[in-house]
């Protein structure tokens, strides 16, 4: 599993930076890096991917990653069709766990940190109160320089190391420097997959991105992603359609399946309820109910 080994620009100064920005989306590249990252999905949807897991994401969404645990964040096909319009937003602050000297991690009191640090290794989304608090010190982060901006992370950390307002993610795969040729390699099926999703993907059409045979690209694929090529197919599909379901309720749930590259309606059901563990009505119902409550 040997996603993008991504170099993290920072100020020769600080071993941290605070950004806020906006572009037409947020990329395409699977990577990975030492620091850790606290980011905010102001602006944009699409399907993320963090460690194994592959989820939908939309505006709002505040998750915490850990030092080199794989992510993505694909917007929806509308945010790469050129529309000036159409943008992506986020902030993000990332740092080093050892931001604040090499011994700060040794003392007594960081203990709760490093328990922090060692649950970010399979992401943490941030709900609640302990959100609305992040969000605060992140734009004075971004907004900040120096020692002010240093606090500001701090006292993120602090907050976040106290908080029982995180929900895990993944199983916690990080990984480290792979050659160019493998990340490549990676991206280049990530990136087939995305784009056909909705068309018939055989096996020897997928193995040929990746320049290997099927038998080949079946282990291959299996060693990166710890599913067969099927079953992550299905999983991206299933994805998207519950993005459709809870977006257009005027569009029929049959109609939604054929969308997503499933050939007919019982294998969409099947395959959906063995995601969601609801059929794509009553998940549909549900998000509908939510948005009655609130």
């Amino acid at each position: 599993m040997k996603p993008h080994f991504h170099l993290i620009q920072k100020s020769n100064d600080f071993p941290y930076l605070a950004k806020r920005h906006t572009l037409p989306n947020f990329g395409s590249t699977w990577h990975y890096h030492p620091e850790i990252e606290i980011h905010h999905v102001i602006r944009g949807e699409g399907v993320r991917f963090i460690g194994e897991n592959i989820s939908n994401f939309n505006s709002g969404e505040l998750l915490l990653l850990g030092e080199n645990l794989p992510h993505m964040w694909r917007c929806n096909k509308e945010y790469f069709e050129g529309n000036k319009k159409v943008t992506a937003e986020a902030s993000f602050v990332q740092f080093l766990p050892n931001f604040m000297g090499d011994d700060f991690l040794e003392k007594k009191e960081a203990q709760t940190v490093l328990a922090l640090y060692e649950r970010a290794r399979s992401g943490l989304i941030v709900y609640g109160k302990t959100k609305e608090r992040i969000l605060d010190l992140l734009y004075e982060a971004v907004g900040n320089e120096g020692l002010k901006r240093m606090m500001n992370i701090l006292n993120m950390v602090n907050i976040l190391s106290a908080s029982n307002e995180l929900k895990k993610i993944s199983s916690g795969i990080t990984l480290y420097q792979s050659s160019d040729y493998e990340m490549n390699r990676i991206n280049n099926i990530y990136q087939y997959i995305l784009t056909n999703y909705r068309n018939e993907i055989s096996l020897e059409e997928i193995a040929s991105i990746a320049h290997l045979n099927k038998n080949s690209f079946c282990r291959y694929f299996k060693m990166i992603t710890k599913r067969t090529f099927r079953e992550f197919l299905i999983e991206v599909r299933i994805s998207h359609a519950k993005r459709i379901l809870v977006e257009n309720e005027n569009m029929t749930t049959e109609s939604v399946g054929f969308e997503c590259g499933f050939n007919n309606r019982s294998n969409f059901f099947r395959h959906f309820k063995d995601q969601t563990g609801c059929t794509p009505l009553e998940f549909r119902k549900s998000y509908q109910y939510v948005n009655v409550l609130f």
